[in-house]
Order: C-alpha cells, then structure tokens, then sequence
C-alpha cells in the first residue's frame, strides 16, 4: 500500500455518507490492525475464532481489516482514527507495537493483542493471570525461544560459525529482545554474528547483495511481520546464495526456508477472535487471563536441505512436525 492510499483511506473512514454511517453503526465494529500484508488464512482464522463466541462477521458484528504492510510509522495515526470513532473493540496481530499504540490513545476501549514479547515487560497489563486495564490477548513466546531457533540451525549445520541476522529496526518490540537473546546465545554455541536490517523490500535485496560478497555460514530471519510477509523473497535468495536458513514460522520453510521453530500462527489468530468475541459479549479484559502458548511447530525443508548438501539429522527429523519432502 502506498503512503497515498493508506492516508487517503483513513480520511475515507471520516467522509462516509451520513446513512452509510449509520447502516455500520447499527453493528459493534471491531477494528483489527496486522502490521504486514493481507493473508486468506488470519482472516479466515480470526472469523473462526469470533464463530466460536457466537459472532458472524457481517451479521451481529463488523470488522474492519488494516494491513499496514511494513509501515510501522502509521500505527499511531491509524489506531487514533479508530479511537475517535469509538470502535467496539481493537484487536492487533503479530506485533505488540499496535497494543502499544492503543494503550498510550485509550484507557477505556478494549484492546485484544497477540505478542512475541512479555506482556507484563512490555507494559500491556499487569500480570498475566490479573491484566487490569483495557487490553489482554496471547503470547506466543517468539522473543523467548530465539536461543532454541540459533541451536536449532546449529545442529543443522554444526561447522557453521559466522552466522547472519536480518532484522527490521523499525519493530523495535521484537527486534531487541531478539538481539538481547542473540547476543547472550551465540558465544556458547561457538557462533559469530553478523547483524543486518531492512525494512523495505528493496532493503531485502540489499542485504542479500552483501550477503553474496561475504558469505557466511547461515542466516537467522528474525520474527518479523514484514518479514513473514516477504517469506518467499528471502527463502528464495537464500537458497540461492546457498545459504543455510533458520525463520520464526513454518510457512517459510514451506516457501523453501531450511527450518522454522514457532507457535502455531493460525491458532494465535484464532484465538484473538475468540478473546475478540468475549469482550464482545460483555467480559472485560481486566479479568481475561493472557493466554500463553505452549505449542511449537519444528519444520524442516529437506528438499532446501539436499539443494544445500545438508544431510538433516535422523533425531532432528523424529521430533519434526513438519517435514517437506
């Protein structure tokens, strides 16, 4: 989406006919902020979720899907458009900078979020059994198993030990406590890192180029919105530079990436829909418990792994969830 049409969508929302308006009003509006690009399945997921509580998009509620496709910049001024209009409820997915945002523009509208982070760190509630306030959701422990991802490719590629890092600085939420992570992991397991950033696509293919001049040994894909989006465009540079890959979601490996460690994406949507329909019906998010995820996908490409003349370990191939063949 380009800097035009997002601003020129966001004054649409206050140009609307007087009638249109009051057709939308007649439903609770959720508004639902995803950082990255449109994806068939978090809609799908996130209605599954709100069917579960009893809620049908379109018949007893309305949302309104925002896919700011990278551009973090926007978060505030979008969130504040939704805070004006008083929307039923602020449902964000994938990275806890637009809970933020939504925390520091309202106290009194809920706010349902889904966070790689501690909630309790971040400043999002309180604790996790009790949040308080206005906001509550999943955590799905992205940030904190960043040393079981570097170990996981460690074991792919034992003889590795200068090791690329991509990440987006813009999402400063996930992208410091991954380098915190990073930086304490990699002298134990013997490893060098290298770090590069990117925030565009263009950025993506720059990386790459430097990455072809000096080759290192694998590359860690940081859990990045963006970057998830942009999934098949790095596996693909990747397998082409022969570049050993480590991606925080399994759809990456299923674009080519070697390995991938995550919770089970679909269902944190999921469930966001679910938290999402409960407020919905009355319950307050002071006394929703943050829910954490206890479930993690291991997928190994081992199709990536022949074009890279890695042989995949027969204990690491048991314990796979996924394998592509």
């Amino acid at each position: 989406m380009k800097r035009r049409e997002f601003i020129t969508a966001l004054g649409g929302a206050a140009a609307w006919p007087v009638l249109a308006h009051a057709q939308q009003s007649v439903l609770p509006v959720v508004g639902f902020i995803n950082a990255g690009f449109s994806e068939p399945w978090i809609d799908a997921a996130l209605r599954k979720g709100l069917s579960e509580t009893g809620y049908v998009e379109g018949q007893n509620v309305t949302v309104e899907y925002h896919w700011l496709e990278g551009q973090y910049d926007y978060m505030p001024t979008l969130v504040a458009d939704l805070v004006r209009r008083r929307v039923a409820v602020i449902t964000t997915s994938a990275t806890p900078l637009a809970a933020l945002a939504a925390k520091a523009a309202t106290a009194t509208i809920p706010i349902i979020f889904s966070a790689a982070g501690d909630p309790v760190q971040l400043g999002l509630v309180a604790s996790l059994a009790r949040p308080g306030g206005n906001a509550t959701g999943i955590n799905y422990f992205s940030s904190e198993v960043v040393t079981k991802r570097l170990r996981l490719l460690h074991d792919l590629v034992p003889k590795a030990v200068r090791v690329a890092v991509l990440i987006n600085p813009e999402n400063t939420s996930t992208a410091n406590p991954t380098l915190r992570e990073l930086h304490d992991a990699a002298p134990a397991i013997g490893l060098r890192l290298q770090i590069l950033n990117a925030t565009t696509i263009s950025e993506i293919d720059a990386a790459f180029a430097s990455l072809s001049n000096d080759h290192p040994d694998a590359l860690f894909v940081g859990g990045d919105t963006f970057f998830y989006s942009r999934r098949a465009q790095i596996a693909t540079l990747a397998l082409r530079e022969k570049i050993p890959t480590v991606f925080g979601n399994s759809d990456a490996v299923t674009a080519g990436g070697l390995i991938g460690y995550s919770t089970d994406l679909a269902e944190v949507v999921r469930l966001l829909g679910s938290y999402t329909g409960r407020v919905l019906k009355g319950e307050k998010p002071a006394d929703i418990p943050v829910l954490q995820m206890t479930k993690f996908i291991l997928a190994i490409n081992l199709q990536t792994a022949r074009a890279l003349g890695i042989e995949v370990p027969s204990g690491l191939l048991s314990i796979a969830d996924e394998v592509i063949e």
